[in-house]
């Protein structure tokens, strides 16, 4: 595509996207309490032809059955089923048949499909069992339990992703090439070519019900990041497909490709989902993080919590870290958290506390999570961190002291001494600590485990044994 025909697309999808803004509110839609009428009504109203009934697979794909929309109320009221044996860890082809039940509270209109005749919505849904019992591999139903262990203990879980991603350009096939964008770094204005575009994806995610925040250019040339409300746990996930899904359907509109790769360039830096997550009391909705008198204003929930995510994080690394490009971006030197400590002002630990204005410490204190990528299954991700945080206020764990030094300077010797562990280094090494850590794998239940691990195993296998450019380059010649 020329940049002519870029810049008239650009334009085109700009005005119909902010009209579909002004006509189209669709984020005034509520998000808890939705009927059956409220949606058949909802897309009466702006003549939905087609309905997605979305869910993920383990490896975090979004996958759709699509229906035509005079097919909605008697698929939310029997379920849509389909066939599971191919999906990512899903059953066997002898149990293949599944159901997809829609949550009504995810209805959505996809802005993209607006400015033609195919107007197309979607339900996230969650996947069950023929007998209608759910079924235990879907991630999903996997966050929910965990969601559901928290509130045994009194607590809900609220988090908020900060998800990177690149835009590449694309060849005149329409395949993407590695060829960023713009030429821009971080934060720049005069020379970012997708300020537009991100203000777009912004528009058409808040018309999908999910608030944007704040939004800019990243470190490296055609990197970017748009961060969203924070909220519970499920929800968040949601709003997390959500957005991968729009950010890529409106860069391809743009004739570009939007890739949540975690090193797609060697030399700059990666791009990672840092992860902010907080408990409340479910009982009065006050911060169960938050205690003025504690370090950073944590509290000792807070602090057990950090000290069981710190305890399991190298576990936690093969889901919140799940291929083998994922260890390309945990090295140190390309602002990589690779370190397993904690601090307020130290963005080179693991964990970070942002500082908070004090008029909303009450409310705000979280810590920030800052190796999980966006290449993860959201949903697995935030029912593994969060059953590690669990297990450390179950176990009553102390926190480690903070660490406010810059741990990239420090020897491999002061680290020690500090009892500063890593991250795990690649793929293997964090499914072999994921297989012997009980906490983590009773999160994902057995099956999930084993289909996971194997799955990455043979990732893992097919890696060790490729052979790269890298190795013909430097020693064909031997």
């Amino acid at each position: 595509m020329t940049t002519a025909t870029q810049a008239a697309s650009a334009t085109t999808q700009s005005n119909a996207l902010r009209g579909v803004r002004r006509e189209h509110q669709y984020n005034k839609f509520p998000r808890q309490g939705v009927t059956k009428q409220m949606v058949l009504d909802m897309a009466k109203e702006h003549n939905v032809q087609f309905v997605d009934f979305q869910f993920t697979g383990m490896d975090g794909v979004l996958k759709a059955v699509t229906a035509p929309v005079h097919k909605l109320e008697e698929l939310i009221d029997h379920d849509m089923w389909f066939d599971g044996s191919s999906i990512s860890g899903f059953t066997m082809i002898t149990e293949s048949d599944m159901v997809l039940r829609p949550d009504l509270n995810t209805f959505a209109v996809l802005p993209w499909t607006t400015d033609g005749q195919d107007v197309t919505a979607r339900l996230i849904c969650d996947v069950h069992l023929p007998d209608g019992t759910p079924y235990e591999g879907c991630p999903r139903q996997i966050l929910k339990r965990q969601l559901a262990e928290a509130a045994k203990l009194g607590y809900n879980f609220d988090v908020g992703p900060e998800l990177e991603f690149f835009l590449f350009k694309k060849d005149e096939n329409g395949n993407p090439i590695m060829t960023p964008h713009d030429q821009a770094g971080y934060f720049d204005q005069y020379t970012d070519l997708a300020l537009q575009l991100r203000r777009e994806m912004a528009f058409a995610l808040d018309v999908m019900g999910i608030e944007i925040e704040r939004m800019h250019h990243e470190v490296a040339q055609g990197q970017h990041e748009i961060n969203f409300r924070y909220a519970d746990g499920l929800r968040t996930a949601d709003n997390a497909i959500s957005l991968k899904l729009t950010l890529k359907a409106l860069a391809s509109k743009m004739g570009l490709h939007c890739s949540f790769m975690p090193k797609p360039i060697f030399g700059v830096n990666g791009s990672g989902m840092h992860v902010h997550q907080s408990l409340t009391h479910l009982k009065d909705g006050t911060n169960a993080f938050y205690d003025k008198a504690g370090k950073y204003g944590l509290s000792g929930i807070a602090q057990s919590y950090i000290a069981g995510v710190l305890e399991h994080i190298r576990a936690l690394n093969a889901v919140m870290n799940p291929t083998v490009n994922s260890y390309k971006r945990l090295v140190v030197g390309y602002e990589a958290p690779v370190n397993a400590a904690w601090g307020q002002r130290n963005r080179s630990a693991l964990i970070r506390i942002p500082r908070i204005s004090p008029g909303v410490a009450a409310k705000a204190t979280r810590f920030e999570l800052r190796c999980p990528d966006p290449s993860s299954n959201p949903y697995l991700a935030f029912a593994v961190m969060l059953a590690a945080g669990l297990d450390g206020i179950k176990r009553g764990l102390v926190a480690p002291s903070p660490v406010e030094e810059n741990i990239w300077e420090l020897t491999p010797k002061e680290m020690k001494r500090k009892g500063i562990k890593t991250c795990a280094s690649n793929l293997k090494e964090a499914i072999d600590e994921l297989a012997k850590d009980d906490v983590v794998k009773a999160a994902l239940g057995e099956s999930t485990f084993i289909k996971f691990y194997d799955a990455k195993l043979e990732e893992w296998e097919s890696y060790r044994t490729s052979v790269s450019s890298w190795e013909t380059d430097r020693y064909m010649d031997c």
